[in-house]
């Protein structure tokens, strides 16, 4: 074992944000990805640009189960974030998201079990694991649902709440979490999960399927209409990927305190915002009314999901997190210098 850091999935979005931190902070981490999101390589030039030798690519695919598990037997921690991220993905091909999200969470999992048994593993979970929410009676207030339980209202979904896996998507990382924490369990791993919801930020590279803050703002920068699913009103609590990162590190700082325990991730309801409310957002952003589409509600999608995470900042000593209109537009000046796109003379705050 080496005092090297396995990150799969780290030239990803969160994966490479994770690693510049890692990195800055004078550690050599493992870069295990295959580079097989449109995008990524871009993350991998940046990290190595900034970092140098402290980079160590492996241009592997985690189905590779042998080099994965060459590589989880000569770390000093793992973080897995590589994944099949799309719940559409899932729909299309659901052996090849067993694969990638069950499957292979098991392989590394039995490497570190087999041949690595004191190194710690954070494994990125998601909020689908809880299902659809359909039992959650609503209202609408505004631009918003909102939950008709004060409780929920106030403080969001704990992790208390019964897991319902929906979707193929939803059924892989919830197998996998459960995997995770069960080699905490039966084999003494140091293991704990983290459940996210929704993380935006710098270095992402959204889609209509995954990193939708992202796609928005791409979208409405290009000039061109932004479809919604459903009738826009869902609520998600999205957080800054920094504070991402942050909870990632104490989780693996606090691992002998939390090993065998799954957290939930979000802005919490203080960074809780509906779809039809960020566009509005971007609309001042950009300085234009940014067009919106409508199509039918998609499988497994969620009227509303914000995370409780008292859990968490209890745990792992979490700060405040920052607030979301700050980070989206913060989001958007990056968005903008990378891709040559005027923001828009509404803006207000610098990059």
């Amino acid at each position: 074992m080496s005092d090297a850091i396995l990150v799969t999935g780290g030239a990803g979005f969160i994966g490479s944000n994770l690693t510049d931190r890692l990195a800055g902070e004078g550690r050599r981490v493992i870069v295990y990805d295959a580079l097989s999101r449109a995008g990524v390589e871009t993350n991998l030039e940046w990290l190595r640009s900034r970092h140098g030798d402290r980079i160590e690519a492996v241009i592997a695919d985690v189905r590779d189960g042998d080099r994965l598990a060459h590589e989880a037997a000569r770390a000093g921690a793992v973080f897995h974030l590589a994944a099949q991220v799309a719940v559409t993905t899932s729909l299309v091909d659901p052996r090849e998201d067993f694969a990638i999200n069950i499957a292979a969470t098991l392989d590394l999992l039995e490497a570190l079990r087999t041949r690595n048994p004191a190194a710690p593993i954070v494994f990125a979970s998601t909020n689908k694991v809880y299902g659809d929410l359909s039992d959650i009676a609503f209202t609408v207030e505004g631009e918003r649902y909102v939950p008709a339980d004060a409780e929920v209202r106030a403080h969001g979904i704990g992790e208390a709440r019964p897991l319902d896996f929906h979707t193929p998507y939803g059924c892989s990382k919830g197998a996998a979490d459960q995997y995770v924490l069960d080699y905490a369990r039966s084999f003494g791993l140091r293991a704990a999960v983290l459940r996210m919801s929704c993380i935006y930020g710098q270095r992402q590279m959204g889609t209509e399927d995954q990193g939708w803050v992202a796609h928005f703002l791409i979208r409405a920068l290009e000039g061109k209409p932004i479809t919604l699913y459903g009738d826009g009103r869902q609520v998600r609590d999205i957080l800054d990927v920094r504070d991402a990162v942050d909870a990632y590190v104490a989780a693996w700082s606090n691992i002998d305190a939390v090993a065998g325990r799954a957290f939930n991730l979000g802005g919490g309801p203080d960074n809780s915002v509906s779809l039809r409310e960020l566009l509005a957002q971007i609309g001042e952003l950009i300085g234009r009314e940014v067009e919106i589409g409508y199509d039918d509600w998609r499988a497994g999608d969620q009227r509303y999901f914000v995370a409780d995470t008292r859990a968490a900042e209890a745990a792992l000593g979490l700060g405040p997190k920052r607030p979301w209109r700050e980070g989206v537009e913060r989001l958007a000046h990056w968005l903008s210098e990378a891709r040559g796109l005027p923001i828009g003379a509404a803006s207000r705050v610098a990059a």
